[in-house]
């Protein structure tokens, strides 16, 4: 099923106990904090709907409709579709919106490829995460994800001195779980469900049974609290600050106070060792849309200062190409990382086409690590009129147009209108509130660089350098292998063709759902 705008904005319309500078909302879709992100989500439904758009958003399974995005990706195919879609969407944004959906929905192809570890486990719960899986792939609802709990002292477990430290199950009843604490979630004021887990931190199996806890929340719910951050957007500067008044994804601190969550909802419960295996797969599908989202931005931060370049006429100095140079240095990585993770992917546990784990988080490191420094030569590429550019309301003055457009003016072919709109574009995309929030949330958004760094050693093949050397040095077996597997299966180049393994089954409904999502 595709849904409509009209659809979405009336199931967010409910009455939500949502606030803002000390403000209850009564309406998101209209408020000017929140309108804009609404609108961003509501445009990606018209387009799904739009002859222009449909081929490339949509598909036809069984006679009914269904978004590329969502889909179960089972073949390399799959991959580039759901990279084309996403390209459409942000080309037509003008613009990158952090949270749509699609990172979450990858979220859901972690949880099946989890699914049946999960149900050993604890059986009860298996046609839970199999309805929700399929949900995912057909309702075509915003969903976000619910990760981050405030924390507190995390060099103290939870327990009765500190019992909100994470969210947990405070009672249990012949409808479901009631839940107590809270997440910040970016998104939840205007979305429609939100996939909720532990935030593990250092814990581990560790974590009390009443915080192990997964379940889908309806974010409509009774007694959900969302308390949001101030926002970016500040009507009638529009012109000055572009992405800040379309762009800006308001976060919120979402307080569960003693929500009901019906049991069909519930995902786990009590399980430590599940929530341990969900936080550890999560990424493996939704880190891709989050490196393609900073692959976007590389090409706004490239077209940005080689506009600037060519305006002002330094584009031919050799220091600026260098420059310029090093930008798509960095863009084009994150290019290959990406590619390269499809065309050597790797067969997941469920049987999907899961990205190569070492390329695509090691092209997350770099995309990531290096952000701030590309952001920096965009800096010193545009110049200082970044911080000295008059507003837009000063080009409209009478009294001071003329001179503005006498000065601002480069040649017959730069006026001054065109260089104040590039300059506010590249102010917003770098060096506003805006900009900087932004930056935040590229290097926290999934999990901090400490653990994007820890991801790619947990997946790097390390047998295959061991190998090259222990061979080529002549070296005996044991005193450069350690790890479970032998070191003479391993030869230097296998590295490179990673092992498919066969899905395993434990039960045998589980067949059906994949006929049904395949």
């Amino acid at each position: 099923m595709i849904r409509t705008s009209s659809d979405y904005r009336a199931a967010i319309r409910k009455d939500r106990d949502i606030f803002l500078d000390g403000e209850r909302i009564k309406d998101v879709t209209t408020h000017p904090a929140f309108a804009p992100a609404v609108d961003l989500r509501a445009r990606i439904y018209d387009m799904q709907a739009d002859p222009q758009h449909r081929d490339v958003l949509t598909s036809t399974v069984g006679g009914h409709s269904r978004t590329i995005i969502a889909a179960v990706p089972f073949s390399q195919a799959h991959w580039w579709a759901k990279r084309r879609a996403n390209e459409r969407v942000f080309s037509q944004l003008g613009g990158i919106a952090s949270r749509t959906g699609d990172e979450t929905v990858a979220e859901f192809w972690s949880l099946r490829d989890c699914r049946d570890a999960l149900v050993d486990m604890d059986p009860q719960f298996a046609g839970n995460i199999d309805a929700q899986i399929l949900a995912s792939q057909t309702d075509d609802l915003f969903r976000i994800s619910a990760n981050t709990d405030p924390k507190g002292n995390r060099a103290e477990q939870p327990g009765p001195k500190n019992p909100d430290t994470l969210l947990r199950v405070v009672k249990e009843t012949d409808a479901g779980i009631v839940v107590r604490g809270a997440k910040f979630e970016t998104a939840a004021p205007y979305a429609d469900l939100a996939y909720t887990k532990p935030n593990i931190a250092n814990w581990g199996d560790t974590l009390p049974d009443e915080y192990a806890v997964g379940f889908i929340c309806d974010l409509n719910a009774k007694g959900l609290k969302f308390i949001c951050r101030s926002g970016f957007s500040r009507p009638g500067t529009e012109r000055d600050y572009p992405l800040s008044n379309r762009f800006d994804e308001i976060e919120a601190l979402v307080v569960f106070d003693d929500v009901l969550i019906p049991w069909e909802h519930v995902l786990f419960h009590r399980q430590p060792r599940a929530a341990t295996l969900i936080r550890s797969t999560l990424h493996r599908y939704s880190a891709f849309f989050f490196v393609h989202r900073i692959l976007v931005f590389a090409d706004f931060l490239i077209g940005a200062a080689l506009l600037s370049c060519r305006q002002t006429g330094i584009d031919r100095e050799q220091a600026v190409r260098d420059k310029l140079t090093r930008l798509s240095v960095w863009r084009e990585a994150i290019h290959a990382h990406l590619t390269a993770a499809i065309v050597l992917a790797e067969k997941s546990p469920a049987g999907q086409m899961m990205p190569n784990q070492s390329l695509l988080f090691a092209g997350r490191v770099h995309a990531v690590s290096e952000l701030n420094a590309m952001m920096q030569i965009v800096r010193e590429l545009s110049g200082g009129q970044l911080a000295l550019m008059p507003s837009a309301a000063s080009f409209d003055d009478p009294e001071t147009a003329d001179w503005l457009k006498n000065y601002l003016s480069i040649g017959e072919d730069v006026v001054a209108e065109d260089r104040r709109k590039l300059m506010a574009f590249t102010r917003d995309l770098i060096n506003s509130e805006h900009a900087s929030h932004k930056l935040s949330f590229q290097l926290f958004g999934q999990s901090p660089p400490h653990a994007h760094l820890a991801s790619v050693y947990h997946t790097f093949d390390w047998d295959g350098p061991l190998s090259l050397v222990r061979d080529a040095a002549g070296l005996d077996d044991k005193t450069c292998h350690k790890g479970p597997t032998a070191p003479e299966t391993a030869t230097y180049g296998d590295w490179h063709a990673p092992d498919m393994p066969e899905r395993q089954h434990s039960l045998a409904e589980f067949d059906a759902l994949e006929e049904n999502l395949s």
